[in-house]
């Protein structure tokens, strides 16, 4: 409601002054109105101390993950992600603005359709999600010049310096992007951004660039406070000058566990500890594995052992790298660390779905949320007494309320056996050896990590400890409701304290009660889903949850006080007087059950009624439907037309740039001349052709070409082909020798060259690697001392789809790649999996979807076998992606709704590359992402 005011008279406002404008305003439309005082935005306080950050004074855990709105090409899907990150347990959100995707050219911004950040930032405050602002300059994330827009790559200034040319183009940068974070500033009271981050990763040494950085975001309106993301823990920018607010640093461990606590002689007494980034999962190269190899590596145990081992370090701010990867679509990528994916093994998979790694992390998220003394907590001394050696024990302790948590792991972390222990818990309820029914113990089985809590008061109940892991709980106003939960079949024992025996009902499960002295006994194991109700006693009922982990993954906080069980997902919760409006999705039909205040009494699902009833312990419950059948089309009507009509040698090249540079500012210095570097010429991303003229004869020419990673180049004399040369997953320069048959050469002739470049270099090393230049590198005829004269071909911006979308093909410089080109008149083909000429060929489809409105129905498009040969995959004038079929990995492309129409005509273009003449691609196929039928 806080903007609504200003919202509405804003409205107001421009109605008249359009309807003035067109000359149709009645008189009273104009006539001064009563003045209507709109009080300003209430304003927020950011502060932070040695345990946490304040908001307004209240401690606050942030729980964070990364998203890239630049690697999902839908502003639509950007509110889905939101809603579902928001939905797992997540109160805020990490979001790096990449300076290229928006800057075309010198001077030149875009912040419209897929680009709109301020769009995107109130989504954000919408969805109910504070905001770590991360825009560089330089980003790093594995991407095309660690996010460095293509013309910055020829300046002479080191970048990450204080160098004037590059200061001037950063203050540029920063001087369109900071005022729209200042405006969505939780500080003005206007969004929901509550830091932001200078530089990252940046370990050079100029104090001065990091000063000038930090000033020149105050001065355009940033007041939240700034931090740097140190890399690997190593105290860079903590102190001393240039350092920012707060120190931040990253982290991708693997699974292990680590005492962080000597990270403090960073922070200082009055810092709280701050994972800026923590290993979400990991990037995959160009001929490596797949995602889905790095989702099981770093897997629910991976999340339990080492964010638990975060949470007893004290961190309070943890962001999780990353959260939702996405796709590297057009040409994004940093060829040398990863291909078309960017799905990281991450906790939403690329096409948005919930993996198995969503439950850890909602239990996590929703407890640390839920249990606020863990936002200050304290070391107790020691490992607190317990009986098994191959355990270890940590406690932390809240030293205003004393609320306790212990901490259990293996002690070799490596160990997988299953230990069993009992504990000593201390606390002012009393001193107990946990747990006291016989024959029971609390169990590390496997590679496993719990939080166990101690001598807290969770709303209006007293917890006297519990062998059961919190995952949330709520005040509903007539009764309170607790979830617990643990690992399947183990026992779990809980104890409340009461003033006197209340009344124990239980209402499903098996769960034994024992009444001694003020403490609530119950026993019982997790198995399914134990409800026990609990009355009088002095205290308000209780509805006590017990479950094994995966029946607590069924349960939902979207929002307010309310708590869901059963779907595969609920998004958002709306209250609306006495009706409850919730949105999500199903796999199939079952049950939908919603604890909330007795005033709840109709449940919408999706915007229809369910019809639930009241259960014995006050919840709603009722059933939703499944997804609604999907049918996909074959792809099996194409039309092709081969095209490298640059080979040919009466080709007219006479609009092209003359590449006759004789000197380049690259750090790299060419070893022939002209100077033959694409960015040179302003070619950046994607193909770029080139075409030598000559006159005489000569015996062959040597040339050098730089790509990344998994390039490929080919080469022709006058028309004829002379070999494709791939540089393959080792380096990213690759060299041949070519000789010239000499039925070839002409008096006049001309050698073509394509050259796809992958991508360029990051600049993690602060050493302007990302200006390792791409193109022709050298070029020189053998037998021959005649001159060459060079013209280069490359592709550029693309007004809708922006500067990384294009590359140099003919094809995508004549339109090809669009819905609006005809290719009426190009001959059939059944699929793209033949062979043709060497060079590229294109394959153009048409594809009707009829998908269920208002259900997500995620689609790949799949390529099987192939050799030989690659695609550029465009659909609807979108590159999403490239397929080499003798690298891979990956033969699974996503194609987002908002870029894929859903309900209409869809047109698939493939530009496919080939070697030699006798590769393919195989086949390829519609697929639904979830593998459903």
């Amino acid at each position: 409601m806080r903007g609504r005011p200003l919202a509405l008279l804003a409205a107001l406002l421009t109605t008249v002054l359009s309807a003035t404008a067109a000359g149709t305003a009645p008189a009273s439309a104009i006539k001064p109105a009563a003045v209507t005082t709109v009080s300003a935005p209430a304003r927020h306080t950011i502060t932070y101390d040695h345990y946490s950050l304040l908001i307004d004074g209240k401690r606050q855990y942030i729980w964070s993950g990364e998203f890239h709105y630049f690697r999902l090409p839908s502003p639509e899907l950007w509110r889905d992600m939101l809603q579902k990150i928001k939905a797992s347990g997540f109160n805020t959100v990490s979001l790096y603005f990449s300076w290229a995707y928006n800057s075309p050219a010198p001077g030149a911004y875009d912040f419209t359709g897929v680009r709109d950040v301020d769009r995107l930032l109130r989504m954000a405050e919408q969805a109910g999600l504070y905001v770590i602002a991360r825009p560089g300059p330089y980003v790093n994330g594995e991407l095309d010049a660690g996010g460095y827009p293509g013309w910055l790559l020829t300046q002479k200034g080191r970048a990450r310096s204080a160098a004037a040319d590059y200061t001037a183009a950063y203050r540029e940068w920063l001087a369109h992007i900071d005022p729209i974070i200042a405006r969505h500033q939780l500080t003005n009271g206007t969004g929901s951004v509550i830091l932001y981050q200078v530089e990252n990763e940046y370990d050079g040494s100029d104090a001065t660039y990091m000063t000038q950085l930090a000033e020149q975001a105050r001065a355009d309106g940033i007041t939240v406070p700034i931090f740097h993301n140190d890399k690997k823990r190593q105290g860079k920018w903590a102190s001393g000058a240039g350092a920012p607010d707060l120190y931040a640093s990253d982290t991708y461990p693997g699974t292990s566990v680590t005492d962080y606590s000597f990270m403090r002689s960073f922070t200082g007494p009055d810092r709280p500890l701050f994972w800026a980034e923590f290993q979400g999962g990991w990037f995959q190269p160009w001929g490596g594995g797949s995602y889905e190899e790095n989702r099981t590596k770093y897997g629910p145990s991976f999340e339990r052992i080492t964010y638990g081992n975060n949470i007893d370090n004290h961190f309070t701010l943890q962001n999780l790298y990353m959260l939702y990867g996405g796709t590297n679509w057009g040409w994004q990528a940093d060829p040398n660390v990863v291909y078309t994916s960017y799905d990281y093994g991450a906790a939403f998979d690329e096409s948005r779905r919930l993996t198995a790694k969503i439950p850890v992390l909602k239990q996590q998220g929703y407890f640390v949320q839920s249990v606020e003394p863990l936002r200050k907590t304290d070391d107790l001394p020691g490992q607190p007494e317990h009986s098994a050696a191959a355990v270890h024990v940590d406690a932390d302790r809240n030293p205003d309320d004393g609320t306790t948590f212990y901490f259990l792991r293996h002690e070799d972390i490596k160990q997988t056996t299953d230990e069993a222990t009992t504990l000593r818990v201390e606390t002012s309820d009393g001193t107990y050896t946990v747990p006291q029914q016989p024959g029971t113990a609390i169990h590390v089985n496997g590679p496993d990590y719990k939080i166990l809590t101690a001598g807290y008061t969770m709303d209006r109940q007293r917890l006297v400890y519990s062998t059961s892991e919190i995952m949330t709980h709520e005040d509903l106003g007539d009764r309170d409701v607790a979830l617990l939960h643990g690992r399947k079949g183990e026992a779990g024992e809980t104890v409340l304290r009461y003033a006197s025996q209340p009344r124990v009902d239980v209402l499903a499960g098996d769960v034994r009660a024992t009444w001694s002295g003020s403490d609530l006994r119950l026993n019982y194991a997790h198995d399914g889903l134990a409800r026990v109700r609990i009355s009088g006693g002095g205290r308000a009922p209780l509805d006590l949850l017990l479950a094994d982990d995966d029946t607590a993954s069924t349960f939902w906080r979207p929002g307010g006080k309310v708590l869901v069980r059963g779907p595969y997902l609920v998004k958002t919760a709306e209250r609306d007087g006495a009706t409850l409006r919730l949105t999500g999705e199903t796999e199939q039909a079952g049950p939908l059950e919603v604890f909330a205040d007795p005033g709840v009494r109709t449940v919408l699902w999706n915007g229809r009624p369910v019809r639930a009833a009241r259960t014995a312990s006050g919840s709603l419950l009722g059933t939703v439907s499944g997804p609604r059948a999907v049918s996909l089309p074959a792809l099996d009507s194409w039309r092709l037309q081969e095209d490298t009509p640059e080979a040919a040698p009466g080709f007219d090249d006479s609009g092209w740039t003359a590449a006759d540079h004789q000197a380049t500012d690259n750090p790299t210095q060419p070893k022939t001349l002209p100077v033959l570097y694409a960015d040179d010429y302003g070619f950046h991303h994607g193909d770029v052709w080139y075409r030598g003229h000559f006159d005489g004869t000569a015996a062959g020419i040597s040339l050098t070409a730089g790509t990344g990673k998994a390039g490929v180049w080919s080469v022709w004399l006058n028309g004829t082909f002379l070999g494709t040369v791939s540089t393959g997953t080792g380096g990213q320069n690759s060299s041949r020798d070519f000789t010239f048959p000499p039925e070839a050469l002409g008096a006049h002739n001309v050698v073509s060259v394509l050259v796809r470049n992958m991508g360029h270099n990051e600049d993690g090393g602060s050493n302007d690697a990302q200006k390792n230049p791409r193109g022709l590198l050298a070029a020189s005829l053998t037998g021959s001392g005649a001159a060459v004269a060079w013209r280069v071909q490359g592709g550029g911006n693309d007004a809708v789809r922006g500067p990384l979308n294009n590359g140099g093909l003919h094809g995508e410089r004549a339109g090809w790649t669009l819905p609006s080109f005809s290719d009426r008149t190009w001959p059939r083909a059944t699929s793209p999996s033949g062979a043709h000429a060497p060079g590229i060929a294109w394959y153009r489809t048409r594809v009707r979807l009829s998908l269920p409105k208002g259900q997500d129905t995620p689609l790949v498009l799949r390529f099987t076998g192939g050799q030989a040969a690659r695609a550029l995959i465009f659909v609807n004038g979108w590159n999403l992606g490239q397929y080499v079929a003798d690298i891979g990995p990956q033969r699974d492309f996503v194609l987002p709704p908002g870029v894929l129409r859903t309900n209409g005509v869809n047109t698939i273009a493939l530009a496919v590359w080939s070697y030699d003449g006798t590769g393919g691609l195989g086949t390829v196929t519609l697929e639904r992402a979830d593998g459903a039928r």
